[in-house]
């Protein structure tokens, strides 16, 4: 499934659907009975027979996606499959991609977002055309040490508020991000209330605190030294 739109505008939801039945050695009724239960299955029936440059665009998306579910497919690649998508339809297309686990295909997932990846049993990190780090989630987390995550944002980003949280970093690693800063540790739940106390002291105000888990992102942060939304800047 490309990035981009593949399905035809001259054609029904239904018929794009019959259509690439056919592709695959289903003929007839059989082709029909197919594209009725994928319609039903990314909640297009009620739109099947209207042409799809009448479709909107998570229309068109929720069409394409039907096509991973077809029997008989071994390998599927996926190329940024959830670009233009809002946070429901993301959902739903990773529902959808759930199903076809039964059907044993294998599934190569191209993606930029560090949370798509996440659903992958296994990750291969390219930066600049190379291969520089493979394993699961929990192995690319647990082999680069990244312990828990704290943003902290304040009312400026100054070297003295990072200085602090260099104390407080495990491995002395303080990421700078948009808006802030972000640091790694085991005991970060318990630093909080000393790091607030510390930036205040030196006339600075937090306006934001967030702990969270280690992500993908951070394991490609790490690892290169820019973010992935920088590298697709870059590019």
């Amino acid at each position: 499934v490309p990035q981009e739109n593949f399905s035809s505008a001259l054609l029904t939801g239904r018929e794009n659907l019959i259509y690439f039945a056919g592709l695959l050695g289903n003929t007839g009724l059989q082709a029909k009975k197919i594209a009725e239960d994928l319609l039903g299955k990314v909640g297009l029936k009620e739109d099947a027979d209207k042409l799809v440059s009448k479709y909107s665009g998570g229309m068109r998306k929720r069409l394409e996606l039907a096509t991973i579910l077809f029997t008989g497919i071994k390998v599927l690649i996926l190329d940024e499959p959830t670009t233009g998508l809002d946070p429901t339809a993301r959902k739903n297309f990773f529902e959808l991609v759930n199903d076809t686990r039964e059907n044993n295909i294998t599934i190569f997932l191209i993606t930029h977002i560090g949370t798509d990846a996440e659903m992958a049993d296994r990750i291969g990190l390219i930066d600049e055309g190379r291969l520089i780090a493979e394993g699961t989630p929990d192995e690319l987390k647990r082999n680069n040490n990244l312990k828990n995550a704290l943003t902290i944002e304040a009312n400026c980003k100054n070297e003295r508020i990072k200085s602090i949280l260099y104390g407080f970093s495990d491995g002395d690693q303080v990421v700078e991000t948009d808006l802030g800063y972000k640091i790694y540790s085991d005991d970060i739940a318990e630093d909080i209330p000393e790091i607030i106390r510390k930036i205040d002291r030196e006339g600075f105000t937090v306006t934001r605190l967030e702990s969270t888990t280690s992500t993908l992102d951070d394991v490609f942060y790490k690892l290169t030294g820019h973010s992935i939304k920088d590298r697709q800047k870059i590019e």
